[in-house]
């Protein structure tokens, strides 16, 4: 792939992350509302929108590395066209839902055509040398945050003038994604390095087996894994501490929550390919660990409103951690196993999502009268566990022969 063609094949990868989240986005403020509608009870909404919000997250865990391999034997850009194609659907069905149902199954498509995050990551590490997939990871990484910054906003300007107007933007938004990478989006993986398809390595357990029955991908897997873990903190926990702690509005909450991920934005779209190229994959993996580490602690320990928002900021350095961590997985493994090793991420991420809200949500509810920090102080230690796990050295890289160890 010549160089011309190479650009905007990574625009193309960086436009659909950004699509893709900004149509989530956009339905985050109204969804709940168009459940409650749909039910006629506050409390059913409130189960069913737990329900909904699971099965999405269990359709990824199943889904992604069956897409990841589906993506090793055939392509990149089919898989990524259909996925795109599906989310398109998805939001057509829930935009004309007369019952809940349609919801349902609407969310269960959508959870599986989200999980393509695993074929926009492959093509990626695909198009890209391996000392450079970092900042690659980085770019894809800041193209999601834009689009959870943005995302919401337009979501709920567009819910004021109608409930069902945000899910035909999204899904308008979805078909653009569609058919600009049916144009432009040339394919990455030559047939030469593809490999045939079982559906046992396709499962979302041969996926896992194969990260942790690997030494040189278990310990930097493990540590993806918690740092997507105490993350979770931040969907469970924070707008609760935040009010009831330091008195903080939900205008506020929602502006800090915002700020935070303009911050995430900058940190991955600007610091980590200079960061990297400087100090190395694992030493600006450690160092992005112990900022979250410091940051958590910080305000979970923070005796004042001010302190707490100015703990904050040292939470962007978790921007570095992610792109790094996968760089060093995806250059230790070879080109035909790039999206069965993303599926793997993108399961362990799922797990994360299904287990940490439920996790700390528990440990708030127990010590929320007497240690309302504790949630916060755990999740620091989790951090530095993984920041223990990626700092231990493992074996050097196999993708290719040019690259250097992390």
């Amino acid at each position: 792939m010549d160089n011309a063609l190479r650009q905007s094949a990574i625009w193309m990868i960086l436009i659909a992350a950004f699509l893709d989240m900004m149509a989530m986005g956009i339905v985050m403020p109204v969804l709940p509302g168009l459940i409650e509608d749909l039910t006629g009870s506050l409390a059913a909404a409130g189960i069913w929108t737990g329900i909904i919000g699971s099965l999405w997250a269990l359709m990824q865990f199943v889904c992604a590395p069956m897409i990841g391999s589906l993506s090793d034997r055939f392509g990149r850009r089919p898989v990524i066209l259909i996925s795109t194609a599906g989310l398109m659907l998805d939001w057509v069905l829930m935009a004309v839902a007369p019952n809940l149902w349609w919801l349902v199954i609407g969310r269960v498509i959508g959870g599986i055509t989200s999980a393509s995050a695993t074929a926009l990551f492959a093509y990626m590490a695909d198009v890209t040398a391996p000392e450079r997939r970092a900042r690659a990871f980085g770019l894809i990484g800041a193209a999601i945050s834009a689009g959870f910054v943005l995302g919401p906003a337009i979501g709920g300007i567009l819910g004021e003038v109608s409930p069902r107007l945000p899910f035909w933007a999204a899904a308008g938004f979805s078909g653009a994604a569609f058919l600009y990478g049916l144009v432009v989006l040339p394919e990455s993986l030559p047939r030469e390095r593809r490999r045939p398809l079982t559906w046992r390595s396709a499962s979302p357990v041969a996926a896992l087996r194969m990260v942790g029955g690997r030494r040189e991908l278990s310990r930097l897997a493990l540590s993806v894994f918690l740092l997507t873990f105490s993350h979770r903190l931040f969907m469970t926990v924070f707008v609760l501490f935040a009010g009831h702690r330091h008195g903080l509005s939900t205008l506020q909450v929602g502006a800090l929550l915002a700020f935070s991920s303009v911050l995430d934005l900058i940190v991955q779209g600007t610091a980590v390919g200079p960061a990297t190229a400087r100090f190395g994959d694992r030493r600006t993996t450690i160092v992005g660990l112990i900022g979250g580490m410091v940051s958590f602690l910080a305000m979970g320990l923070a005796p004042n409103a001010a302190l707490f928002v100015a703990a904050m900021i040292p939470a962007s350095l978790m921007g570095l951690a992610e792109p790094t961590l996968k760089s060093m997985l995806s250059r230790r493994v070879p080109e035909s196993e790039q999206g069965q090793l993303q599926g793997a991420m993108q399961s362990l991420a799922s797990v994360a999502g299904i287990v940490g809200p439920v996790f700390f949500g528990w440990v708030y509810a127990a010590s929320s009268s007497s240690l309302p920090g504790l949630s916060f102080v755990i999740a620091a230690a989790i951090l530095a566990l993984a920041a223990l796990t990626a700092a231990a050295r493992t074996p050097a890289t196999i993708a290719s022969p040019s690259s250097a160890p992390g």
